[in-house]
């Protein structure tokens, strides 16, 4: 079968080179079947025309609303038997509990799929790998060591912690389905514009023509891009669905407990939660002679959590304290009441609420 776009001769890759330089990279061979853009952009008849619906679930606030919000959609459309969430366990380097809270939220929403994917190693350790790799090569070349660490630039945890391992799972998925044509997969993300310029500019809805190839089709959907802080609270407070603590604690975002993107507020509370990762973190800065990030090194990181902690230790916030604060106390009281109903004994221990 004929290729999109044809091989490049030696004679023709000499013409754009010198000598001594190495050939461009190949561009990647994408199956002629793969469309270059979605038939549709209704989220019924997205979820409709899909084989699976893959929901991806962090653990965070925005997959967890994009999560319910979907799972209601296809209920409605008659398709539950769908949908299969999806948690890329990142190791010890994720909040506590996140895969146990993604899992029973999944099961809270009557979903039965639930799978869990992982990388070998988590990212101290790949960091650590990396910067043998690049040192080697730059002792090769004369060059100063590039930079171990991942950063905005250069998101390759996201690649091999997270993408990678989901997208042998679409090919565990594509198998599992017997069809003469490519079995179409509906990949859904809870990315939103108002999280940062790069995502604004992200399309609600796209074919993933990289992770596509002649036996699937991918289709990636941001079912809430569009929506603001807000909506996401309020669709936590309609479905009832517990959501990580952390938040609580003060963290603007989940996954990473100390992700290079997040802000120093985030970084600087789950150093003072979680002070013997950080010191991990900074003796990893030390091992690939580069800071966590290139303007704050977890040393400054965890000076400035020892610091709040000399004034006041960090006490528990009562339940309901990140949502009260975009949907208001009675709102959140409502939500605190239902998920007690809704949640397991456990879950639902009685401790100081908001507005209580």
């Amino acid at each position: 079968m004929p290729l999109l776009t044809p091989s490049p001769t030696e004679t023709q890759l000499s013409l754009f080179c010198d000598d001594d330089s190495p050939p461009p990279k190949r561009e990647r061979r994408i199956h002629p079947s793969v469309p270059y853009a979605p038939s549709t952009t209704d989220p019924v008849r997205l979820i409709t025309d899909a084989d699976w619906v893959l929901l991806n679930s962090s653990g965070g606030k925005d997959s967890q609303a994009m999560k319910s919000h979907v799972v209601s959609l296809a209920a409605a459309a008659g398709a539950l038997h769908k949908i299969v969430v999806v948690h890329a366990d990142l190791s010890n380097i994720e909040w506590e509990n996140t895969a146990s809270l993604a899992r029973q939220q999944t099961f809270m929403l009557n979903v039965p799929r639930f799978e869990v994917v992982q990388a070998q190693g988590d990212l101290l350790a790949r960091v650590a790998a990396r910067y043998a790799k690049l040192k080697a090569k730059a002792l090769a070349e004369g060059k100063p060591v590039a930079p171990a660490w991942p950063s905005a630039s250069a998101r390759w945890c996201t690649s091999d912690l997270k993408r990678g391992p989901i997208r042998r799972l679409m090919t565990r998925l594509t198998d599992e389905r017997s069809l003469r044509r490519p079995v179409r997969i509906l990949n859904c993300l809870g990315q939103r514009a108002a999280e940062s310029p790069h995502r604004q500019k992200l399309a609600p809805v796209e074919i993933d023509r990289p992770a596509s190839n002649g036996k699937r089709h991918i289709t990636t959907w941001r079912p809430i891009h569009h929506w603001s802080d807000r909506a996401v609270w309020l669709e936590i407070a309609r479905s009832g669905l517990p959501y990580h603590e952390a938040y609580d604690w003060g963290m603007s975002r989940l996954s990473c407990s100390f992700c290079v993107l997040g802000c120093e507020s985030d970084l600087v509370i789950a150093a003072r939660r979680r002070p013997d990762k950080a010191a991990e973190y900074a003796a990893m800065e030390i091992a690939v002679e580069r800071d966590f990030k290139a303007s704050l090194s977890m040393r400054e990181i965890i000076a400035r959590a020892a610091a709040l902690e000399v004034k006041s230790s960090l006490a528990r916030p009562p339940q309901g304290t990140a949502m009260s604060r975009f949907v208001g106390k009675a709102v959140t009281r409502d939500y605190l009441a239902r998920r007690s109903h809704l949640c397991d004994p456990e879950a639902a221990a009685p401790s100081a609420s908001v507005g209580a």
